[in-house]
């Protein structure tokens, strides 16, 4: 799998419109979550996690706790995920996770994203055997120690990397609580760098030239819309 993993961490929104765009993500996925899981981020590690970030994130404890009290009193919109699948330039897969109160609305302003960009909308599963599932966890350490730990506790540890003191390991979607929580009774408190879960593309598409402008395009056209939580590609610049 090696270094072929996207970290989707938003960088530092320099609009108060992109802010916005940001807070209203985040909360989202706050609220779902806690929904689904538990308010109580004491119990519900996703969520321990989603808060985490949003912090690292710069995003105010208001949107936070607002989106967990709506969580609380069960009321709100009803978001379900919705993932697409398309090809961009030079035969780049593309992997969209949304989370909409509109299915229709959605992927008509997802396929406009590749409709003017001249890239393709594929049907489901065209492109989802190109990527992996994985929970990725990338914090300061050593990676024997690491290695240990969470083979001590039965987790499938699928890759781990280190460099420059940066461990780096992936187990699949389905260990993400169990590798979480063995890293933490082992080590205590740790700062997170990655702490999430992706799709981790398999292989890797070099573009170049026009490809490079049309990929960027498709990828701040998408993340522009408001139900795109997260943008997973194999396309390598």
């Amino acid at each position: 799998m090696g270094r072929a993993y996207q970290n989707r961490k938003e960088s530092m929104a320099k609009t108060a419109d992109a802010k916005a765009k940001v807070y209203s993500k985040y909360g989202r996925e706050i609220y779902v979550v806690a929904k689904s899981g538990g308010t109580d981020p004491n119990g519900n590690l996703a969520l321990r996690s989603m808060i985490e970030r949003a912090k690292k994130d710069q995003v105010p404890a208001h949107v936070i706790e607002k989106a967990i009290e709506k969580a609380k009193g069960g009321f709100g919109e009803d978001y379900s995920p919705a993932r697409y699948e398309g090809f961009g330039p030079g035969g780049v897969v593309v992997l969209v996770d949304c989370l909409t109160d509109n299915p229709n609305r959605t992927i008509g302003d997802v396929r406009n994203c590749f409709t003017k960009t001249k890239t393709k909308l594929g049907t489901p599963g065209t492109v989802m055997h190109q990527f992996d599932h994985a929970a990725i966890f990338s914090f300061s350490g050593e990676e024997d120690a690491v290695l240990e730990a969470l083979l001590m506790d039965d987790v499938d540890v699928t890759d781990i990397e280190s460099e420059d003191g940066k461990v780096t390991v992936f187990v699949p979607n389905t260990e993400y609580n169990k590798a979480r929580q063995a890293l933490i009774t082992a080590f205590g408190e740790i700062d997170f760098d990655v702490d999430e879960i992706q799709f981790v593309p398999k292989t890797s598409t070099p573009i170049s030239g026009d490809d490079v402008a049309t990929m960027d395009k498709l990828l701040d056209m998408l993340n522009d819309v408001e139900d795109v939580q997260s943008v997973y590609h194999d396309a390598v610049y």
